[in-house]
């Protein structure tokens, strides 16, 4: 078991990042956990954890910590969901994985549970209301999905969402709730120039709200079962030496900044003429695409 450090509130946090299993991370998710009303039984579940087989200072949970406070401290309760677009980079140049090591459940349950419980409660209970005045938070934001679970969505909708080692466009991503809720799921979106295209309409302006987002990813998503964007739109591949050493120079490199953005691994940006051959057709399908308000709006326009 590693050695463990007095984090904000109290709260004891170990001192690198481990991995718990999931039917172990599941059966301490009561309802009055979940309600935070109570506390993880912290010792408990270190004495499940595996330790990870490596000592570098990737897996420290020092840095990772110091950014979740920071997330809360800025961020007031009722704008918790802005905090994903400061956090997803961030969490991801701290956290250097490759996509099989970030594949791991048992990775993000550990950092969940151990490293920030406070953060998930913070980010995902809400306050209660009239028809709900005991809210609690669903289980999948502690052990969940990639996509849902509280930690793992910010990591890969920074890996899917960056272009190269840019990360602005995971911040423009993280400003509609959207790509965050709704595209990360989709496999469409593993096509790094789709994902670059739908990102640089919300970019420009053309995709303004949640609602319009919805509307084309979900027309995108749809056009992707019909239609090879691939073979439209062709990606390089990701440079795996690359991603090593991107990994490796986080021994030489101090924490990850505040204030700017980090730099992701130099593993290849998304070619640029593929994002312009399927601009048009996306904004094509924006036209066409079915959403709630969208003709009264452009009644209004004319």
């Amino acid at each position: 078991m590693s050695a463990v450090f007095m984090a904000a509130g109290g709260l004891e946090v170990p001192d690198r990042v481990g991995l718990l299993p999931d039917t172990i991370a599941l059966r301490e998710l009561k309802p009055d956990v979940l309600r935070g009303a109570t506390a993880l039984p912290a010792r408990k579940l270190d004495r499940a954890v595996r330790t990870v087989r490596d000592d570098s200072a990737r897996w420290l949970s020092v840095p990772l910590r110091e950014l979740f406070e920071t997330a809360m401290e800025r961020f007031d309760d009722a704008h918790a969901a802005a905090s994903d677009a400061w956090l997803a980079p961030r969490v991801h140049a701290a956290l250097r994985l490759t996509r099989r090591e970030a594949g791991d459940s048992e990775l993000w349950n550990h950092v969940a549970l151990r490293v920030v419980p406070d953060y998930v409660l913070w980010r995902w209970l809400g306050g209660p209301t009239t028809k709900n005045p005991e809210p609690s938070v669903n289980p999948r934001r502690f052990v969940g999905p990639y996509h849902a679970q509280a930690i793992a969505r910010l990591w890969w909708a920074a890996e899917i969402f960056r272009d190269g080692i840019d990360y602005k466009p995971v911040e423009a991503a993280g400003s509609n709730q959207e790509m965050f809720n709704s595209a990360l799921r989709l496999e469409v979106f593993l096509h790094r120039p789709t994902a670059q295209t739908v990102i640089r309409m919300l970019r420009d302006g053309t995709v303004d709200s949640t609602r319009a987002a919805n509307g084309l990813i979900k027309a995108v998503n749809a056009a992707g079962s019909t239609v090879q964007f691939e073979y439209m739109a062709q990606d390089e591949p990701l440079d795996a030496k690359a991603r090593r050493q991107w990994i490796a120079d986080l021994e030489a490199e101090g924490p990850v900044p505040h204030d700017v953005l980090p730099q992701g691994p130099d593993d290849g940006a998304v070619p640029y003429m593929s994002t312009i051959t399927l601009l048009p057709f996306f904004q094509e399908l924006f036209r066409s695409a079915q959403i709630r308000g969208k003709e009264t709006a452009d009644n209004d326009q004319r």
